[in-house]
């Protein structure tokens, strides 16, 4: 893990720009970039609140490893949630350069950006890291979603994995009976399939959403998978795990003002892009480890339950996720449509439709 900070310049760019290119050229030292005056200095704010480990181990790890790959030409000032903007005003931040870019969540632009909610990922689809980057970089999906980010003036650089999606609960959900009236939070397009579903969707901020399962405001959560949600305590006020994962996987992403990620050279361009190819592999197996080792934890230690679903709830979920599909597509035929049609194909090949 440690030679993960000495990324060589030169041997990523060698190799195919997959993140196994980023991940194979271990020779310039942190120490070197260190010393080096950047040529660019970027601003980047998450929507991971300061203190959860992911914010260390993933968020930050990410902005040193872009440094030590451009010898230090490239750093990345990072910022917590608010530091700089709201985080729902952050999309419009980067599009007027008040941010330069930002390691955020989809979900937040879908009123904006409909085919965003694609880049999260849609319930009952991907069961895997390897199934979302096939649609996202060899199906093409991602091309489609740059173009839509581009009319905003935003450069979309791709997807880093938040693992699955798993939900915290408050109650024993087990049937789709279960789900009427069940007030979870939830964003964009999952909100809509667990409103087929017959329960209530919730918005509130992720430095809101402890004190909202306290206070009864909501049942249940979910903010990506078992080891996300444990960053944000919720282990602690909640009494389920409801399972399987409503998807298994799911997607933040990383977006650049379209003139900062203009001014950059081919070579610092390649770099940004397997460096985070490299930080959503390494993100996906840190959070699914860290999954099933804190389900044990939370039967063991806080004498919680692993609810386990009828599993007409996932034929439900999957039948209603396509269905919103479908609305989106018709909404926004540009983009959505487009990415609709790609996620039909990915069904079909994949046996799940």
């Amino acid at each position: 893990m440690n030679g993960q900070n000495e990324f060589s310049r030169r041997r990523i760019l060698a190799g195919s720009g997959l993140a196994a290119g980023a991940l194979a050229g271990l020779a310039s030292p942190l120490a070197q970039a260190q010393d080096k005056k950047p040529r660019f200095r970027w601003r980047m704010q998450t929507h991971w609140p300061q203190g959860t480990w992911y914010y260390d181990a993933i968020f930050k790890k990410m902005a040193e490893e872009i440094k030590a790959a451009t010898d230090g030409e490239l750093e990345i000032e990072v910022h917590h949630p608010g530091s700089v903007v709201r985080t729902g005003d952050v999309l419009r931040a980067v599009q007027r350069g008040n941010l330069d870019s930002a390691f955020t969540w989809p979900a937040y632009w879908i009123g904006q950006i409909p085919v965003a909610g694609h880049l999260n990922g849609n319930l009952g689809t991907w069961d895997s890291h390897e199934e979302m980057h096939f649609f996202m970089y060899d199906m093409g999906a991602l091309d489609v979603i740059r173009e839509a980010y581009a009319e905003r003036g935003v450069y979309q650089l791709g997807p880093y994995s938040a693992a699955g999606l798993a939900v915290f609960s408050k109650k024993p959900v087990k049937t789709v009976e279960d789900f009427k009236g069940f007030k979870i939070r939830s964003t964009g397009t999952p909100a809509k399939v667990f409103e087929k579903l017959g329960a209530a969707p919730v918005a509130i901020s992720g430095e809101e959403l402890y004190q909202g399962l306290q206070t009864g405001v909501v049942d249940g959560v979910h903010w990506g998978g078992v080891a996300a949600g444990w960053g944000m305590s919720f282990q602690e006020v909640t009494s389920y795990i409801l399972r399987p994962n409503f998807l298994g996987h799911t997607n933040s992403e990383v977006i650049i003002n379209m003139k900062k990620w203009n001014e950059l050279g081919s070579d610092h361009k390649q770099i940004l892009d397997s460096v985070l190819r490299a930080t959503s592999i390494n993100s996906s197996a840190l959070f699914t480890y860290n999954d099933h080792k804190l389900m044990q934890s939370f039967v063991k230690d806080f004498k919680g339950q692993l609810v386990q679903m009828d599993p007409t709830v996932m034929q439900q979920v999957r039948k209603y996720s396509m269905e919103v599909v479908e609305e989106d597509a018709k909404r926004d035929p540009k983009y959505s449509g487009k990415v609709a049609g790609l996620l039909k194909e990915f069904m079909g090949l994949t046996g799940k439709m």
